[in-house]
């Protein structure tokens, strides 16, 4: 029997948007669709605001500082490095590593002009940090 390849994601987290303004943005989602604002942030030079659409689907982050139209697709995983090291084994190209606020990220870019990071989950109390905020 052929054992299928172990996939190093474990869900995906968050869908971050580029948006050119993430307040009015932020109050489409959440006034129009009905989903719920969970934090509005300016730091960095830039805006971001959370919004969950439905219970058990990735947060939506409406980012100010993304190029582009195409959103990051963010999943989770047990262990960055491990993970990072499968995907490049496998032939994806790497970007640049970064930082959100539940952990450390690296970001890869698929030849169909696709978008996906990986990060791993090391301050899981920043959902309950960020929760509520309103910066704008």
């Amino acid at each position: 029997m052929d054992e299928e390849p172990r996939l190093p994601f474990e869900r995906l987290d968050f869908i971050y948007m580029p948006s050119h303004d993430p307040g009015a943005d932020a109050e489409a989602f959440a006034g129009r669709l009905g989903g719920r604002l969970t934090f509005a942030i300016e730091a960095f030079g830039t805006r971001v605001a959370m919004v969950q659409l439905a219970r058990d689907s990735p947060d939506l982050l409406l980012a100010g500082h993304l190029h582009g139209s195409t959103p990051i697709l963010v999943y989770r995983v047990r262990d960055l490095e491990q993970a990072t090291r499968e995907l490049l084994a496998r032939g994806c190209d790497a970007g640049p590593s970064f930082g959100i606020p539940h952990g450390p990220c690296c970001a890869f870019s698929l030849p169909g002009g696709q978008r996906i990071a990986i990060y791993e989950r090391t301050r899981p109390e920043a959902s309950a940090r960020l929760a509520g905020r309103r910066d704008f």
